[in-house]
Parts: C-alpha cells; sequence; structure tokens
C-alpha cells in the first residue's frame, strides 16, 4: 500500500503486483498490531497484474504498518517528479509540489534537536516514478554549488531541470540498495551529469547487469565505488558514513551525516520495509532497526525511502513493528 501520493487523503487497497517470476510485490497488512511485521497477508484487488514501469502498480518495499484512518498533510511537503494519476498511470514532468499523508501531527523537521545545529543540512526530496520513491538532494548550505543525490529512482531528466534552478549540480550519487525504484535513474544520470556512483558491495551486481530482484530492468551501470558499514564517502562538503542495514535486502546500507539517516527501505515512518523478497529477512531487518537505535541519538531523523521523514525516537516509541525493541528498553 502506498503512503504517498497527490492528494492528503486515505489512499484505496492497491491491486497487487505479480513481477516476471511470479514474485508478489504487493504491500503487505499485519493481522494484528502486536507482533504485526510476523503476520502477512496477501495483497488485494487483482492478483496477477503485472509490474513494470507502464503500471507501476504498487510499492515493491512498503510493509504498512496498519489502516490510515487519521491522516494529516506534511508541512514539509517533498515536491515531486513525477504524479500518479489516472489509475496509477505515471504522468511524467511535473514539478509541482505533493502531499503525503503523514502518521504523526508534528513536523519533524521543525523540532528544536535539529535547529540547534549551527549549520545544518539543506536536504530537499523528489517523489520519482511509478513507485513514487524518494530522492533526496544534499547540500551543506542554500547556495551551495554542489549537492549529493540520493536514490534517484527514475527518469533524473526532470531532476537535472530543477537542480539547475536550484543553482546546483550533481556531485555524486549514493545508492542505498538495489531495487529497481531506487538504482532507475542512476545510470542516466551518471552518464548524463559526468558523476561518479557509490552502491552497496553486496548488491552491485544487480546494477552492473541492470536487473534487480523481481525480474525488473533499468539501464546497467558500472559504479566507480562500492561502499560497505564503516566506509566514509566524502561528497559535495560533507561526509557521510555507511551504515550497513541488511533485512530489507541483502546488501542494504544507510548514509548518516550531521544527525540526518537516509535510510533507504529499512525504516519509515509507522512502518518498516517488507522482507518477503530474496535476500530480505525479518530477524535481520530488527536487528538493522536496533543497531540504528543504540547507535545514533532519538533525534536523528531518518529520511526514508518512501513517505514522510521521521525520528529514531519517534518510531521506537510509536511504530507497531518495532513492540519488540520498545520491550527490550522497558
Amino acid at each position: 500500500m502506498a503512503l504517498s501520493g497527490p492528494r492528503c487523503k486515505q489512499q484505496e487497497k492497491p491491486p497487487a503486483a505479480v513481477a516476471a517470476d511470479r514474485v508478489a510485490l504487493a504491500g503487505l497488512e499485519p493481522d494484528e498490531r502486536s507482533r504485526a511485521a510476523r503476520q502477512l497477508v496477501p495483497g488485494h484487488g487483482e492478483d496477477h497484474l503485472a509490474a513494470d514501469h507502464d503500471d507501476p502498480g504498487v510499492l515493491l518495499d512498503l510493509v504498512v504498518a496498519e489502516r490510515l484512518t487519521r491522516l494529516e498533510c506534511d508541512e514539509d511537503r517533498p515536491r515531486r517528479l513525477v504524479g500518479v494519476e489516472n489509475d496509477r498511470r505515471a504522468d511524467a514532468g511535473s514539478l509541482e509540489r505533493a502531499q503525503l499523508p503523514v502518521l504523526h501531527e508534528e513536523d519533524v523537521t521543525g523540532q528544536p534537536s535539529r535547529l540547534k545545529r549551527p549549520m545544518p543540512l539543506v536536504v530537499d526530496s523528489f517523489v520519482m516514478g511509478p513507485y513514487q520513491s524518494n530522492c533526496y538532494v544534499v547540500r551543506s548550505e542554500r547556495g551551495a554549488a554542489e549537492a549529493a543525490v540520493v536514490d534517484p529512482g527514475d527518469d533524473p531528466t526532470s531532476l537535472r531541470l530543477e537542480l539547475a534552478h536550484m543553482g546546483t549540480r550533481a556531485a555524486g550519487i549514493l545508492v542505498t540498495h538495489s531495487d529497481v525504484d531506487h538504482i532507475g535513474g542512476v545510470a542516466a544520470l551518471a552518464e548524463g551529469a559526468g558523476v561518479e556512483v557509490w552502491a552497496p558491495a553486496g548488491e552491485v551486481e544487480a546494477l552492473r547487469a541492470g536487473e534487480t530482484r523481481g525480474g525488473m530492468r533499468v539501464a546497467p551501470h558500472d559504479p566507480a565505488h562500492t561502499v560497505s558499514g564503516g566506509d566514509e564517502v566524502t561528497l559535495a562538503g560533507l561526509t557521510f558514513d555507511v551504515v550497513d542495514v541488511p533485512g530489507h535486502s541483502a546488501g542494504h546500507v544507510a548514509f548518516h551525516c550531521d544527525g540526518e539517516l537516509f535510510s533507504g527501505d529499512v525504516l519509515f515512518a509507522g512502518s518498516i520495509g517488507r522482507y518477503d523478497l530474496p535476500g530480505g529477512d525479518w530477524e535481520t531487518l530488527l536487528a538493522s532497526v536496533r543497531m540504528l537505535l543504540d547507535r545514533f541519538p532519538p533525534e536523528t531523523i531518518v529520511r526514508p525511502g518512501h513517505g514522510p521523514a521521521t525520528t529514531l525516537g519517534r518510531e521506537l516509541a510509536t511504530n507497531p513493528f518495532l513492540a519488540d525493541l520498545r520491550a527490550e528498553r522497558a
């Protein structure tokens, strides 16, 4: 079930999607709030709808924590490069700001802990492609000549135009994992902008081959760098710490810089990444989230692969999939 979309309202249940190898790609809902992530149920609707860029169906990555009965509009809304209209078909090129439903009332990015930083990062988010994945443009300050781009998941043409409008340029690309909705625009942006790519060592072959899990195809690219936990990437005047966070996929990494965590599809606002595709594992994912909670302070801002920003502390306190972690700390 997608948590993002062009209107602030409760989303209808989308159809299930099946890739070429018949792996179900539907979002999942838990049977019950406690220990919900272990209770997987099939997606609703058309069970045999093909999943490709022409008919996106539903997100590959999101396990929905609970039905959204009370939604508020997020004031810190990401701009969007693709609008989903006409029965989930993509309308490319739109740059108006998108409105995302949120699971919490407060504006995460306005928390006092962030305002205390003398030079906070400037992070712009763009919703890209039919899977509505977040692409992040990260700068050391507004007006910086260079930016790091995290997870360009679809055709980057409009993104490059927006970067020019912002007065900056891509200095390099960071990739959290190799699912189609996170690397779909990597080759085109890297080659068009003439920049290097830092991709997870454990999943780089999917990018090189141009075929992701589920049989999805992307333009292949051989990245200049591979990274794993413990590495540092210096890019656009910023230093990103690389953190191994497997569970959603086997070689998934996150990037941390100055109190902001670009988490890919491991942790969302009120939810977690799905773990039933090849390379996913529930206990491994839970261990990754536990490690993030142990390593970083609760006010750390989480920039997920889909949906609105949140914080580690907020997810520990409210995320129904993290009940076991809350119990450990009680």
